[in-house]
């Protein structure tokens, strides 16, 4: 009886010693959110990267859309970017700005 209490208490510790650590490896891999919202018009691949589940790779196929077909009118338009689905847009909306009207015209030149 004594042994089987010894031997569950080892194995909690054990859970809660890989739990706690996935925890931390999970926070270490989630980027911090950014300090300001990010003008989709004007932003680079590096800011635009800065968005959470937003990779260099995709950053960059969003800069080059922008280069090619204009300025974004919206945020909703991201979608046109392969990559970008409902879940990503939702996820980075809130993140996201298109600027004014005159960042947008200076965008598409």
């Amino acid at each position: 009886m004594r042994l089987q209490r010894i031997a569950a208490f080892g194995l909690a510790v054990v859970l809660a010693l890989v739990a706690s650590t996935g925890v931390a490896l999970a926070e270490g891999k989630a980027k911090p959110a950014p300090a300001a919202k990010v003008n989709i018009n004007t932003a680079g691949v590096e800011q635009i990267a800065s968005l959470p589940g937003v990779g260099e790779k995709l950053a960059a196929r969003i800069v080059e859309y922008r280069q090619k077909a204009g300025a974004f009118k919206s945020a909703h338009e991201l979608m046109n970017v392969k990559g970008i689905g409902e879940k990503n847009l939702q996820r980075i909306e809130s993140y996201l700005t298109t600027g004014d009207a005159s960042a947008r015209s200076a965008a598409a030149r």
